[in-house]
Order: C-alpha cells, then sequence, then structure tokens
C-alpha cells in the first residue's frame, strides 16, 4: 500500500480545475520535493472543509478554549495560488478520516484511494492491491486556512438561481419556480 505521508507538508490545499459545472476538484499536499495530487469530487471537499471545522470546534470546547486552536483562519495562512502543475492525479479518494492527535496539537487528515471492490455488493477481493493513502498532518491553524480556502473553491462554481437556489448555467436555467413543475408532485 502506498502511502504519501506529509508531516508536515509545506503546502496542502483544496483546489478545481475547468469551468463552472464541469470542474474538477483535487487535494494537493507539497513537501520534501515531491508533490501528492489527489481526485476527488466537489461534495466530498465541501464535507471535508465543514468537518475540519466540527473537529477543530469540538477540540476548543472540550479543552475550555486552552488548546491551540484558532476560532478563524489566520490572514497570514491564506494561500490563494493556484494548484500546482503537471496535475498529476495519483489516485482517487473513495474514503477519508479525520483526526486529532493530542501529543502534538495536530490535525491528521487520510484520504484513501476508492477501490474497485468498494461497491457494497461486492465482496473484497484478496488479490487486490491494498489502496494507496494521502496522509497529511498539519497544526490547528492550518486545518482552519484550508477549510476556509476549500469553501471557497467549492462555493467558486455556477451561481444559485435566486429563485429556485438550483445552479445556473451559462446555456440558460430551466427554473421550477417558473414554469409550474414542482418535484414530488402538484401544487395547490
Amino acid at each position: 500500500m502506498p502511502v504519501f505521508d506529509y508531516d508536515p507538508p509545506d503546502r496542502f490545499v483544496a483546489g478545481a480545475v475547468g469551468q463552472p459545472g464541469a470542474r474538477a476538484f483535487f487535494l494537493q499536499a507539497r513537501g520534501h520535493g515531491r508533490i501528492t495530487t489527489v481526485a476527488l469530487e466537489k461534495f466530498q471537499v465541501a464535507v471535508l472543509a465543514d468537518r475540519l471545522d466540527e473537529l477543530l470546534d469540538e477540540v476548543l470546547r472540550r479543552s475550555g478554549g486552552r488548546a491551540p486552536v484558532p476560532a478563524v483562519a489566520p490572514a497570514d495562512l491564506t494561500d490563494e495560488g493556484p494548484l500546482e502543475l503537471p496535475l498529476d492525479e495519483d489516485f482517487r479518494v473513495g474514503t477519508m478520516a479525520l483526526a486529532w492527535d493530542p501529543e502534538t496539537s495536530q490535525v491528521v487528515i487520510e484520504a484513501q484511494e476508492a477501490g474497485e471492490g468498494d461497491e457494497e455488493d461486492e465482496p473484497p477481493a484478496d488479490d487486490r492491491p491494498e489502496p494507496a493513502v494521502l496522509r497529511v498532518r498539519i497544526s490547528a491553524a492550518a486545518a482552519r486556512a484550508f477549510s476556509r480556502r476549500a469553501l471557497e473553491v467549492v462555493a467558486a462554481g455556477r451561481p444559485p438561481c435566486p429563485l429556485c437556489g438550483r445552479p445556473l448555467d451559462p446555456e440558460g436555467h430551466i427554473c421550477v419556480r417558473l414554469n409550474g413543475h414542482h418535484p414530488g408532485g402538484l401544487s395547490a
């Protein structure tokens, strides 16, 4: 099982490439003269950012405010730079895990490669190689900065329709609030 371990990385960011509505999302870690780039879905980026903030808020709450966790992302850790090129995808993410290491006061993020046996109906094959893992250990401040950037990347897609909230496409939009069609049946 290849493990891409960064403790800590020089840079760890979420980013997207492509036009809104057709973007590809990535996590990218750089350090020790190497770069690891993993692909994932937009919702995975959003969930990771939300869960990071929840984890840090819980650590802060449980410590009574004594843990070295900033309430918001420090401005000096803002990273608005593009993903590093070339974008060579090391693997596609299936599952992710988060943990707080109280010994080092770091957040541990693991992104595991999606495998062929990830389908619930399919039994795991014993001869299949172990999935690759990206493991990143970052400070609480870096985790807040990562989360803020990730949420900005997710929000930078297609703007929502002011009436129905669904994404507006450059080609047009059929708004369910204007055409009388409501998912779920007829309305009174």
